[in-house]
């Protein structure tokens, strides 16, 4: 119904019926408002704000005085319409970590400088004796040595039998990671691991290079990375061969620009797969668009549980029941964060429930629990918590809120993916959320922002394979520096049998065990 400004309809049925249209129209206005408003703080925050979602614990005891009661388990619930919170536990006073410098690193090497007295200063002031040495006053200061390049000239002498003036021999050539070419295993190591471990892209690298009066090209440096990337393929095989073999895996995935020569600009992603503790390694594999045919790939024949965030892509792995999905309770809580300025009450309730969560999780972190003690936890305290929490959502909220809403979609997300999120209750092995994967994003967000783009399809696959290696030797202690350069130089020639001998883990074992051995016979 429209009327012009200044006219309104002559009955009272009329001018009823516009009334109630006007009133809808405000009320979709308003929702639409409140939504942009929502969406509007979101960006500011993402782009100007903290990105912690950490809430002051006595803000969270406003909202949720029973709910601190039965999770603790010390008390009978309290009554909602209680004046008196219940006091919250005494925290012991945190440890405080001892002042002071550091020592240095024992394995750094030393370079003794003398500063001796003069020989004129010797003599004895009182009788003229010349003094002697009776002790030494030792300090060590940390030096910085700039790095430098070495041109290493091979030479292989060659012999022949004077007598016969022939048979002549001469030592085999040493396998090159490149044939005939110009970089050795040790620069290669340090370019693959300046860019995919450091984040320093090629073109920063042409300049460092530049200074030590060496031209290298940032093309030149690139071809180098996919013959690296080849090279080291097969061990990038066998770490995705054992993560299949993990009780449960962890994924997730983040855009990456591609500007192909041939095809174009498009975005293309990266994405992760985390093997469980007895299969600690960590590998990226790249696929031109986010459709689910790149985790069907990557996931092909396991059976276990698979713990991602809520993307439809992953839905087909779950058809057939070999693989279980389990949520991702860092993605629940954050809308329930989002949600807290448009809806304080429920947001900081449903906050307050999930905080107890990851309360016990931390318990169990500090105990030190194993997995089966970790599960009988989270079944005597967890569970509990979680059952209420869904009784709260189903009958309490879910009916009060508009789905569209901040807090009705943060409501929405949790019931709707409830089993998933509670799966974590069914094995101590399981993590309540899928915040290791998150941290393993975390390398290429900082990488990107510096080398801003994939320079084709195959310079995805190469960052994918040489980030893989870089990211699994810093998650287990490994220098990745000293790992690539051994790696590359020996793997022309080591047999193909023998390649999980060369995995980032093992090959620190037998380097340890080797310099165990070293120091017995010394002794």
């Amino acid at each position: 119904m429209t009327t012009t400004p200044g006219e309104l309809p002559p009955d009272l049925e009329t001018c009823h019926q516009l009334i109630r249209e006007l009133l809808d129209s405000l009320a979709e206005q308003a929702h639409l408002n409140e939504k942009l408003q929502h969406q509007l703080e979101q960006l500011l925050r993402q782009r100007y704000g903290r990105k912690t979602e950490k809430l002051d614990p006595a803000q969270l005891l406003l909202f949720a005085r029973e709910i601190l009661a039965a999770g603790q388990n010390t008390a009978p619930e309290t009554s909602p319409s209680s004046d008196t919170p219940p006091a919250p536990a005494p925290s012991s006073p945190p440890e405080k970590s001892g002042h002071g410098r550091k020592p240095l690193p024992a394995n750094l090497p030393r370079r003794p400088v003398l500063h001796d007295v003069a020989a004129e200063d010797l003599p004895c002031p009182d009788c003229g004796t010349v003094r002697v040495k009776i002790g030494e006053v030792v300090r060590e200061q940390l030096e910085y040595v700039p790095a430098s390049l070495v041109v290493l000239k091979h030479i292989r002498p060659k012999y022949a039998c004077k007598c016969c003036e022939g048979n002549i021999i001469i030592a085999e050539r040493l396998a090159d990671p490149i044939e005939k070419g110009l970089p050795g295993p040790g620069l290669m190591a340090q370019v693959a691991v300046s860019k995919y471990a450091d984040h320093l892209p090629l073109y920063r690298q042409e300049g460092i290079f530049r200074r030590h009066g060496v031209e290298l090209p940032r093309q030149t440096t690139c071809d180098w990375m996919a013959v690296c990337a080849d090279l080291l393929e097969p061990i990038w095989k066998v770490m995705h061969r054992l993560i299949l073999e993990s009780k449960v895996v962890q994924t997730d995935d983040t855009p990456v620009t591609v500007l192909d020569p041939v095809v174009g600009r498009f975005i293309g992603r990266l994405w992760v797969y985390l093997g469980d503790h007895d299969h600690r390694y960590v590998v990226y594999h790249f696929t031109e668009d986010r459709s689910g045919d790149g985790p069907q790939q990557m996931l092909k024949g396991y059976e276990g549980y698979l713990q991602a965030d809520a993307y439809s892509g992953y839905d087909f792995l779950f058809t057939d029941g070999k693989i279980h999905e389990v949520g991702c309770w860092m993605h629940a809580r954050r809308k329930f964060y989002e949600a807290r300025t448009t809806d304080p009450p429920r947001a900081h309730q449903a906050l307050a429930w999930i905080s107890l969560l990851y309360d016990l999780e931390d318990e169990a972190k500090e105990k030190q629990l194993n997995d089966a003690q970790r599960h009988a936890l989270r079944q005597e305290k967890s569970r509990p918590i979680l059952m209420k929490l869904k009784e709260w959502l189903d009958h309490d909220e879910q009916q009060k809120v508009l789905p569209k809403s901040p807090i009705g979609e943060a409501i929405g997300y949790a019931l709707n993916h409830w089993g998933a999120l509670e799966r974590y209750l069914e094995a101590g092995f399981l993590e309540i959320d899928n915040g290791a994967s998150e941290r393993a994003m975390k390398p290429v967000a900082i990488g990107r922002k510096n080398w801003l783009f994939a320079g084709s399809k195959a310079g995805g696959r190469t960052a994918a394979i040489l980030m893989s290696l870089c990211t699994t030797c810093k998650n287990l202690k490994v220098d990745p520096l000293a790992y690539l350069t051994d790696v590359l130089s020996r793997l022309s020639t080591h047999p193909a049998r023998r390649i999980e001998e060369l995995l980032p883990d093992r090959w620190q074992a037998m380097r340890e065990a080797a310099a165990i051995v070293e120091g017995d016979q010394a002794d």
